[in-house]
């Protein structure tokens, strides 16, 4: 799916943006279908550890003008387990956005 596009389309109306990452899994899609729970051919993942491409969502986020919030979401299994994962989470998403937000 185009990501991208959206952001120019909805300029308007986007006020704040949730940063979380997607590892898709081509292989198991083409097992399971595009009617199947999206579980089953994706896994959620911190920012920079799945397949979107952070520059070009935040260029077009800068393109647009873009003035309102970013919040990090922690959504990613191999970070869920203990309080120190989720912070250690959070720290490891902020170091990697770091260097699109000012």
């Amino acid at each position: 799916m185009d990501y991208i596009q959206p952001i120019y389309e909805f300029r308007d109306k986007i006020r704040n943006v949730h940063l979380k990452d997607a590892k898709f899994y081509a292989e198991k899609y083409n097992d399971v279908g595009m009617f199947a729970n999206p579980l089953e051919y994706h896994s959620p993942k911190l920012p920079g550890l799945g397949d979107i491409e952070w520059g070009k969502v935040m260029s077009a986020l800068t393109d647009i003008k873009f003035q309102g919030s970013a919040l990090i979401e922690v959504e990613d299994r191999s970070f869920e387990d203990t309080q120190e994962d989720i912070l250690n989470a959070v720290k490891l998403s902020r170091n990697y956005m770091s260097q699109f937000l000012a």
